[in-house]
């Protein structure tokens, strides 16, 4: 069953304008209803649920020391404390659900038919989520996100104005014919920046991955900075891969209705 702050956030989400250039994004402002939001500060996980990125596996060892993250599954919201954990966990039953997950992807359709073709119905889609905290001397290089990248969605969940220029920006390549599939890190000096993405309460920052989805972090030379950000991000898997979540989260009928076409028979 829905909720009221998952139909607040959906409708925010769904009417706000898409951006082209240089590829497409989203900013949404008010992305939760105040009190939510509000409420989602009071129960921020505090330092003891956070680990540095190297530690998780997901990056090497010694990579983004400046980086800290809670994954946001159930298995780590049950270690939180008996105040946190309820909130979190009503959270969780809507934002990590295939119908939240169907939404965004809706959001982006064009984007992802684009990308994909007719093989978009043989795909499979997953979410995954970390509640991140960034400190000083963080910063990021233009990248286009991993190739199993499908889209990324970045809540900034400050507690007040005062760091607005830490937003993530995106860039274009000073070379124009050049594109990047996903992987590494370029160097700030090989790109123009175009646009910071104002870091302020309660604002979202989504954008479809691409070979030009150029985006990165300005190395944060702020004392004493505590970043807070929930990514939300959902992965693909094409084709010739497995397709894990067409058995329990976006079912071929639904990409139909989403997207158009006829989807393949099924065993």
């Amino acid at each position: 069953m829905s909720s009221i702050v998952e139909e607040h956030v959906l409708y925010q989400i769904a009417n706000a304008p898409v951006r082209e250039y240089p590829y497409a994004h989203i900013y949404v402002e008010d992305v939760f209803p105040p009190d939510f939001y509000q409420a989602l500060r009071n129960n921020w996980p505090d330092a003891s649920s956070f680990v540095s990125l190297g530690d998780t596996g997901r990056v090497p060892k010694n990579a983004y020391r400046e980086r800290f993250v809670m994954p946001f599954t159930p298995a780590e919201i049950d270690k939180l404390n008996e105040s946190r954990r309820p909130f979190w966990q009503d959270f969780a039953g809507w934002i990590l659900t295939q119908r939240f997950m169907t939404s965004v992807i809706d959001k982006f359709a064009p984007q992802v038919k684009a990308r994909f073709g007719d093989d978009l119905y043989r795909c499979g889609f997953e979410a995954d989520s970390l509640v991140v905290r960034d400190i000083t001397n963080f910063n990021i290089g233009p990248h286009t996100d991993a190739p199993h990248r499908l889209l990324s969605m970045l809540f900034y969940c400050p507690d007040d104005d005062a760091l607005q220029h830490l937003g993530t920006s995106i860039y274009v390549p000073r070379d124009p014919a050049f594109t990047c599939g996903g992987g590494p890190h370029h160097p700030h000096r090989l790109f123009h920046k175009v646009k910071t993405m104002v870091y302020k309460p309660n604002t979202l920052f989504a954008f479809i991955k691409n070979d030009r989805s150029f985006h990165g972090v300005e190395p944060i030379g702020d004392p004493d900075v505590l970043r807070d950000i929930l990514l939300y991000d959902v992965r693909v898997f094409a084709p010739e891969k497995p397709a894990p979540m067409l058995q329990v989260g976006l079912g071929l009928k639904m990409l139909k209705r989403l997207f158009g076409g006829k989807p393949p028979l099924t065993t």
